[in-house]
């Protein structure tokens, strides 16, 4: 959104919103999101979530929809994929995810899921190497990405309702606690060193970084002691550490290395 100035000091801010939000906004299912953040209204600490591990129904007819339409899109090379312009909004309710064939958009730039009830992103999207914006704005149901993103070297511009965030500084809603790897979302090589793990179970560490114009809680699958000792650094406010969930911005006991 930009704004317009005031004609005067005392003048209201009017704000325009560019044609591709205000045709997004048009198209937008209302509800259905996840209750996760509804403890945010109550009194004390929010209670530690569950990480959603629901399956994508794909029988569903906006996922077969989804997933010809990524089809298409690789095929012809399109810079830009907006998946709900090009289906009901009822069909796109039904996604939950984007399919692990996003890896063939090797060519678009820009990824809108404005609006979208998506619970999680594949590991894939790291496999879009012209990806430049990523668009997820009012996807309230969308937590956190996976640490694959931040192969996507071209990133520079991002839109998140950062509210809806694990750790969010003003929200403070928590990270669910890891345990053992989901097959759902699990990715097929290190999150950080793009190796198959082999006979290897995946480490699984939460990590809050910069990803685009935003501060992004990440989900690792780490292989290795040693892949998990090269992640970045955290920025000042957040966890200084890779580290298990269990609780918002502030842990002062984080779990040690696995």
């Amino acid at each position: 959104m930009v704004g317009d100035p005031p004609s005067d000091a005392n003048a209201p801010v009017l704000f325009s919103i560019d044609p591709v939000t205000k045709a997004a906004i048009a198209r937008t299912v209302r509800g259905g999101h996840c209750p996760c953040l509804q403890t945010r209204t109550k009194k004390g600490s929010p209670s530690v979530p569950n990480l959603h591990v629901e399956p994508q129904n794909e029988g569903a007819t906006g996922w077969i929809k989804l997933t010809t339409l990524v089809d298409e899109a690789a095929k012809a090379g399109a810079k830009v994929f907006e998946p709900s312009a090009h289906m009901p909004g009822p069909d796109w309710l039904q996604v939950i995810t984007l399919p692990r064939t996003v890896a063939g958009l090797n060519r678009v730039r820009e990824l809108r899921l404005y609006g979208s009830h998506l619970r999680r992103l594949p590991p894939e999207i790291g496999r879009m190497d012209a990806l430049e914006v990523l668009d997820v704005y009012t996807s309230y149901s969308l937590h956190w990405l996976p640490y694959e993103v931040t192969r996507c070297a071209r990133l520079r511009d991002s839109r998140m309702s950062i509210r809806a965030l694990y750790g969010n500084r003003k929200t403070m809603l928590p990270f669910p606690r890891l345990h053992r790897p989901v097959e759902t979302f699990a990715p097929e090589t290190c999150s950080v060193c793009d190796r198959g793990f082999g006979e290897r179970s995946p480490h699984l560490w939460w990590i809050t970084l910069r990803v685009g114009t935003d501060t992004v809680p990440l989900l690792v699958h780490s292989c290795s002691k040693e892949c998990t000792l090269s992640l970045p650094t955290p920025p000042s406010g957040y966890h200084p550490e890779p580290h298990k969930g269990g609780g918002g911005v502030g842990m002062p006991e984080p779990d040690r290395w696995g």
